[in-house]
């Protein structure tokens, strides 16, 4: 009986994440997949541009030394993202920045399938909005191959982190990596996606 109820309450607890994602990939089937095929004029399904993954990283910088605080920023991307960060070590030591070779300095988390449609709907549907005077975010941070970089200036906007146990607010980048050929037709699947450009 206690196993059973300990299996129901995991069940309720995993729910929502994969309900988010399912949402999002039944979404980009159903409604984004057609409208892209009809703006572009793709002959095949394959054709069409999706989101192959989403890379979250954030620099250590001056904590790079202090193992209790890199310990906090690394617990608040597992909560934030649903995966273990891993560490981005120095490749070669640079005395002005007090670097050696091998050091941690960063960390860094690849999110695919469900976890990362479960990330970018709570990105554009709960985090961005809470961003402080928000106007949207812009759309020319294309690197020319369908790729869109977005820098977050607070982990606060995240609902898991609460103020109150914030050691410091630090900033992410996020980076959307498409299997678009051109920056416009990663602009047209973001949109799509309710990415807030933008106006």
């Amino acid at each position: 009986m206690a196993e059973k109820k300990s299996a129901a309450k995991a069940a309720k607890t995993e729910a929502p994440a994969t309900m988010s994602a399912n949402r999002v990939k039944a979404f980009y089937d159903k409604e984004v997949v057609p409208a892209l095929m009809k703006k572009f004029g793709y002959k095949s399904v394959m054709q069409v541009p999706r989101i192959e993954k989403i890379v979250i990283n954030t620099g250590l910088g001056d904590i790079k030394d202090n193992q209790k605080s890199m310990q906090i920023i690394e617990n608040e991307l597992k909560q934030i993202t649903g995966q273990k960060p891993i560490y981005r070590k120095a490749t070669k030591s640079v005395a002005n920045f007090k670097v050696r070779e091998g050091m941690n300095i960063g960390l860094k988390v690849t999110l695919r399938g469900a976890r990362m449609y479960d990330f970018f709907d709570k990105l554009v549907s709960i985090a961005l909005p809470r961003v402080r005077d928000f106007r949207g975010v812009s759309d020319k941070a294309f690197d020319g191959r369908g790729n869109y970089a977005l820098g977050l200036k607070e982990q606060l906007i995240f609902p898991e982190i609460t103020y109150d146990q914030v050691e410091k607010i630090r900033g992410m980048d996020v980076c959307i990596v498409t299997t678009a050929q051109t920056d416009e037709e990663a602009r047209e699947l973001l949109r799509a996606l309710g990415m807030p450009f933008k106006k």
